[in-house]
């Protein structure tokens, strides 16, 4: 199953569950534009390479298309579509008014010198220029895109449009508009989910034990969040491997290790050991975070799971074929639409503020943010109990209806 097709099965599963209206399924399962370009970068050794890209533009029945852009060797069509589909369902769940999108360049970043990169960036904004902007698309990072490649591709743009946009794209570095509290939001809009998810099944942090897998930006930020909430975080991973202690990791020396020897698999020692990322996954824990890619957790190593509920940091980490068998072992999963989407939710703000040219404390953007989550978890968890569903299905339920509602009323059924 491609990552297309489980999205397309997500959304065919609650649509039955909520009895939603046909025609809106058929529209949801299409987006409504999808764009390859390809485009010449001059490479610092005098060679033109050709590099190809997208845009896939979901639904904006809620408002302009937003997801991010990333660079990635493995990037192709069909995932950038997937992604695009989650970004309305997770603006929807999160009730922000925005509808979802998603780009991508087929590249492996880490083999481009800085100014190579700059002009890729460049490049790249210009070939999808046309089709986006403030009102229409809103861009944002994503893998192995940073605010200063946001930072270039605005420049970029505002040069052809001949005046500063700002708010053409988000996560932008804050010297340029950007937001205070984007840099970590998705880590703290995941925290702020678990706290109440916590609250409403009586666990006590400090007698739970977490596994993380993914200890990039966002893995990295949670694990900090979890140990100081008194959470006991036993394993950590990267894309190399683990590093495994029952006694619990100090996360942040474990990170400060991470940036000299390039990654946790080199930092055991004492009672902390090297373990793969597939043992990680086996852990017995209260939560498994997973933090990294999306299918993580799989018909082929479901059953090896013991965490007694996974919450989805990343998008797409557990596959449909799992998420059956997650939900007959009674393994709770708090669902990526809902548990991270505290990233489009700050990008929402900084999009705001672009807009207003008025700029917000980092007070008034995370208790902004935590009313969003929490309320979004409230809706989620009632409708779990309303239509005797898993979170994910409920997720789903609540932003199908929002869809629905708009998708009627503005006649896209005709």
């Amino acid at each position: 199953m491609s990552l297309f097709e489980n999205t397309l099965a997500q959304i065919k599963q609650a649509s039955e569950i909520m009895k939603l209206n046909p025609t809106v399924e058929k529209i949801l399962s299409n987006p409504h534009r999808i764009l390859e370009v390809t485009f010449p970068v001059k490479m610092d050794n005098g060679q033109v390479e050709v590099f190809k890209g997208f845009r896939v533009q979901h639904n904006n029945a809620r408002g302009p298309y937003k997801g991010g852009i990333r660079f990635h060797p493995q990037v192709d069509m069909g995932e950038v579509m997937a992604l695009s589909t989650w970004m309305t369902i997770k603006c929807a769940v999160a009730d922000i008014p925005l509808g979802g999108g998603k780009g991508g360049v087929i590249v492996d970043p880490k083999k481009l010198s800085v100014s190579e990169l700059e002009r890729l960036s460049r490049a790249y904004i210009r070939a999808i220029s046309r089709i986006v902007g403030p009102d229409e698309d809103v861009p944002a990072p994503d893998v192995y895109t940073t605010p200063q490649i946001m930072a270039w591709m605005v420049d970029e743009y505002s040069k052809i449009q001949g005046r500063n946009v700002l708010g053409m794209l988000t996560g932008k570095p804050l010297s340029v508009g950007g937001s205070l509290g984007r840099a970590d939001s998705t880590s703290q809009g995941g925290i702020y989910v678990l706290e109440e998810v916590c609250r409403e099944k009586g666990i006590d942090p400090k007698k739970a034990t977490v596994a993380v897998q993914g200890f990039g930006n966002a893995g990295s930020n949670v694990a900090h969040m979890l140990m100081d909430m008194g959470f006991k975080v036993i394993a950590v991973s990267d894309s190399k491997g683990g590093l495994y202690s029952a006694d619990g990791l100090d996360t942040r020396a474990t990170d400060k290790c991470k940036m000299e020897k390039g990654s946790v698999i080199n930092c055991a020692t004492g009672n902390a050991k090297a373990i793969s990322n597939a043992d990680l996954l086996a852990l017995p824990c209260d939560v498994l975070f997973l933090c990294a890619m999306e299918n993580q957790v799989t018909a082929e190593n479901v059953d090896k799971v013991q965490a007694k509920m996974i919450l989805e940091l990343a998008n797409g980490p557990v596959t449909p074929e799992a998420d059956t068998v997650l939900a007959k072992k009674g393994i709770a999963v708090i669902p990526d639409i809902l548990a991270n989407s505290g990233g489009v939710t700050v990008s929402y703000f900084e999009l705001v503020q672009n807009k207003a040219n008025f700029y917000w404390t980092a007070e008034e953007v995370d208790t902004r943010l935590r009313k969003i989550m929490v309320d979004g978890w409230k809706n989620v968890s009632a409708n779990a109990s309303k239509y005797s569903c898993t979170y994910r299905q409920a997720a789903f339920i609540t932003a199908l209806k929002r869809l629905e509602d708009a998708i009627l009323a503005r006649g896209f059924e005709n």
